[in-house]
């Protein structure tokens, strides 16, 4: 009998470029989403309700189901719940396997306040007893714009530090890869990055000679960035994850590169300026 396949998220970025490869796979699939009616039209992919924290409906939807995707859920002060619940309810379902995507250097104790978060997910994934593999991926390349000001500065307490940035077309590839055959992965941890580490500086440089506008990096320190973001009137778990995603970069947290992408897909992973040029 073929596996059968579910993918969450499939109305996002990454979780939708996951839907359509598999689709285009000719994989039937079932999309769970908060809405239905958002779910991107695919051959062979049903669209069902399924919020993370509806246990019942999770595992409804994905009863039998025998390989999902899990893209992590909005960032929430109950995130971590959420999850929690979605697992259940996977085990509760008898999944036969997880691909969750999480977050470069995931740790208890993580400098970027949200890598911490998806820990606590791993954490949980392991006591469940489903069979998982854990994609971490680095900060995504092709957000690096969003980090502009309308000035045409990148700001932020970064220093020095360098992140090896990766494209979501290639986390896409990677996490079909490991969908498709995923007995090779049980139990695997996978630091998906960049081909490599790039500083603020260099980010800014290369947004500028695509965009062919001007474009600088000005460091701040960390009392300077809460202090520019605090109007914004977000809460403070949100403030510190917006600082902590610079002091991760200043500290050395996300400036390890590897080979998990051409390892995974075949395909050595994809630089800045082509993510931005695509």
């Amino acid at each position: 009998m073929a596996p059968t396949y579910a993918v969450t998220g499939a109305s996002g970025r990454l979780g939708g470029r996951i839907a359509r490869r598999l689709a285009a796979a000719g994989l039937p699939q079932t999309l769970l989403v908060r809405t239905p009616s958002r779910a991107p039209e695919l051959p062979g992919a049903t669209a069902v309700s399924g919020a993370y924290d509806d246990h019942d409906a999770v595992a409804r939807a994905l009863r039998p189901t025998d390989r999902v995707l899990m893209v992590s859920a909005s960032e929430t002060p109950d995130r971590v719940q959420q999850h929690r619940s979605f697992i259940d309810a996977a085990a509760a379902a008898g999944v036969a396997h997880l691909v969750y995507i999480s977050f470069y250097g995931a740790a208890r104790d993580a400098t970027f306040t949200l890598a911490r978060d998806h820990w606590h997910t791993e954490q949980h994934l392991r006591a469940s007893g489903v069979p998982f593999t854990f994609l971490r991926d680095n900060l995504y390349a092709d957000f690096m714009p969003a980090l502009v000001g309308e000035d045409g500065v990148i700001r932020g307490p970064a220093g020095a530090g360098r992140a090896a940035v990766v494209a979501q077309d290639d986390i896409a590839d990677a996490a079909v890869a490991v969908l498709r055959d995923p007995a090779v992965h049980v139990g695997r941890t996978y630091e998906l990055t960049g081909p490599e580490a790039l500083g603020l500086t260099d980010i800014a440089a290369t947004i500028a000679a695509v965009t062919a506008r001007p474009v600088s990096y000005v460091p701040e320190t960390v009392e300077e960035a809460y202090a520019s973001r605090e109007g914004h009137g977000a809460p403070d778990w949100q403030l510190d994850a917006w600082v902590s995603t610079y002091t991760a970069i200043a500290d050395g947290s996300l400036a390890g590169v590897t080979t998990a992408i051409e390892d995974l897909t075949g395909h050595p992973a994809t630089p800045l300026e082509q993510v931005l040029r695509a």
